[in-house]
């Protein structure tokens, strides 16, 4: 089977956030996808090992920032190759909190949604997050950045815990 094939599914570049009260994360996701339009639904795709999937769990809430195409390689990797219970990510970075509560990273950022966690679905390694969008914003009128994108002209890798993740 030729794996590669995978890489021709479209996907964007985004910031997953949530929060359990105190403590503030938010990662790389490349899985995010609309479900419905009526009412609005988002699916996510998280790790278990993550802190992110973590504090979704708790608070039932998270948000989406969708990354604008320049944003550069140091900020993708700060959310996507470095871990939340070692470092806090959001120390220097723009963000506002959300009517739900949760964090929404401003910088490099083209549009957010926030959403209440309605349905989760197991994946073995992995829990898609179905939640119903309670807010959404357009901040910037820039190209937001594809996986595609951010793989052949950034020449950017998936972290092991990515759903994307294929042995080179």
């Amino acid at each position: 089977m030729n794996e590669k094939a995978l890489y021709k599914i479209f996907y964007g570049m985004y910031i997953v956030s949530s929060f359990d009260g105190e403590k503030l994360n938010g990662q790389i996701a490349n899985t995010v996808f609309q479900l419905t339009a009526e009412p609005p639904l988002l699916g996510v795709s998280i790790n278990k090992e993550n802190l992110t999937h973590m504090l979704i769990e708790k608070s039932g809430i998270f948000t989406v920032s969708v990354l604008a195409k320049e944003a550069p390689m140091k900020f993708i990797g700060l959310f996507g190759f470095r871990s939340g219970r070692d470092i806090d990510k959001f120390k220097e970075v723009s963000y506002k909190i959300g009517l739900t509560g949760a964090p929404i990273v401003l910088d490099n950022t083209v549009a957010y949604m926030e959403a209440k966690v309605v349905n989760k679905v197991d994946c073995g390694t992995h829990t898609i997050f179905i939640g119903e969008v309670t807010e959404a914003d357009i901040l910037a009128d820039k190209d937001p950045m594809t996986y595609a994108y951010y793989r052949e002209v950034k020449n950017g890798k998936s972290p092991k815990t990515a759903p994307t993740y294929m042995k080179d």
